[in-house]
């Protein structure tokens, strides 16, 4: 056990990892020696900023805090904390049933954490954190909470409502990432459509993406969660003008059926969702999308899955995640609707639907064989150096794969041929 070193544990979304980076930041001002994610646990203090968006992410924050638990009842750490949406969400539920937790704290209780620690917050450090990522590549968050109140989804419930970081504050931020070798900016929200419109009245999404542009240093902006309801339509123009702002666009539609996306609380329906389809792809040539799906929502039989499974065919999108409806205690769908559809049932959806998407990422990756793409490449491995196009966001969508034929450097652009292409990733040569 290393005295005055803090173990930090991140779970969740890239949300949740910038809320770390800032925390750490604080730590580190503080006088601490922080590690992030360690492979080996070895600090007096760990801290974990826990997930608690659907089921599968509570239970995997549970199980790690049993763990640490036990680590604790060994002696091998001295203090457990626990933060995040988990603990936001369920605090006094994990306080009576997690006795080895030391303290547990919001999302955004860092002042209290440092308190506790016989620390200070330090104000003049809040726009400040400490990268956990790769040098040349940077999570930005530029706002929190929303306002939409999906039928299904705790997030509001969770983060309150919708509240947008200042636009002078993000262009600062940026600058200040450029200029410690950051190339890459992927913005992040969980509703990337309403920034703005707390602080002016108006979506400010277009003009934010126009300023981050300008930032010397940036060559690539990547944009996350975009809600389909009331999208900010002049934002196409600046994507398509500049060729700093990847043509990729993430934005969870979650189904095509107008009963499920009545039930869903989605406002909007089929015929503006294919229209949203069309226009993003019209507008912004050679776009990538990618898309999250729902399965099993309450109101979804057969023939609206089945609509579900045609809509894919149809829109054929670049990247697509899905995952199985859960209950959340405190939604409106939990409240009101029944969760009568079998979970064998949902899996068998969820693996057709995936098993559809292999199909058709395939065939969009093979037509990618023989081209030229600019990648940046993230890391070597003993085989490859591993490298990503503007198509791909980390961690979760595909990797080109550069064959060993010369030196290259992690951090740095090059343009590769594609020779071969799998469901999920692309081979490569410079």
């Amino acid at each position: 056990m290393r005295r005055n070193k803090i173990d930090i544990i991140s779970l969740g979304c890239s949300k949740n990892l910038v809320d770390s980076e800032h925390l750490i930041a604080q730590l580190i001002a503080a006088g601490y020696t922080v590690e992030h994610n360690p492979s080996h646990i070895d600090g007096e203090i760990v801290v974990v900023n826990t997930c608690g968006f659907i089921q599968d992410a509570q239970e995997e924050s549970i199980n790690t805090i049993l763990e640490l638990g036990e680590a604790k009842r060994q002696g091998r750490i001295r203090q457990l904390m626990v933060m995040g949406c988990l603990s936001e969400r369920f605090m006094a539920e994990l306080t009576q049933e997690l006795p080895e937790v030391d303290r547990f704290y919001g999302k955004f209780s860092w002042k209290q954490m440092l308190a506790d620690l016989g620390k200070s917050y330090r104000d003049d450090l809040a726009s400040e954190r400490y990268l956990t990522t790769p040098p040349h590549y940077a999570y930005m968050k530029i706002s929190e909470g929303c306002n939409r109140f999906c039928a299904f989804c705790a997030i509001p419930l969770i983060t309150g409502r919708h509240k947008s970081v200042p636009m002078e504050q993000l262009v600062a931020e940026a600058r200040n990432l450029a200029s410690r070798g950051v190339k890459e900016l992927n913005v992040i929200a969980q509703d990337l459509s309403s920034y703005g419109l707390d602080l002016t009245g108006k979506m400010m999404l277009p003009e934010l993406v126009e300023q981050l542009a300008a930032v010397e240093g940036i060559e690539w902006i990547r944009l996350h969660y975009a809600y389909p309801t009331q999208f900010p339509w002049d934002l196409l123009p600046v994507m398509a003008r500049h060729d700093n702002v990847c043509n990729y666009l993430d934005i969870a539609l979650q189904h095509i059926s107008n009963k499920v996306l009545a039930n869903m609380r989605r406002h909007i329906t089929r015929d503006e969702t294919l229209e949203l389809i069309h226009r993003l792809r019209r507008e912004v040539p050679g776009i990538h999308l990618r898309t999250t799906l729902m399965v099993g929502f309450p109101g979804e039989g057969e023939s609206e899955f089945q609509e579900l499974m045609d809509f894919v065919r149809e829109a054929r999108f670049e990247r697509m995640g899905a995952f199985a409806y859960s209950e959340e205690a405190g939604t409106w769908a939990a409240n009101n609707l029944s969760d009568d559809i079998p979970q064998d049932v949902k899996n068998d959806r969820l693996q057709q639907l995936m098993d559809l998407q292999e199909e058709i990422s395939m065939e969009i990756q093979q037509a990618k064989v023989g081209k030229t793409m600019k990648v940046i490449v993230d890391r070597e491995e003993e085989e490859y150096y591993v490298g990503r196009s503007e198509h791909d966001s980390p961690e979760v969508d595909p990797e080109v794969l550069i064959a060993k034929t010369a030196a290259l450097t992690p951090g740095r652009f090059y343009n590769v041929k594609i020779t071969e292409a799998l469901p999920f990733e692309l081979m490569a040569t410079v």
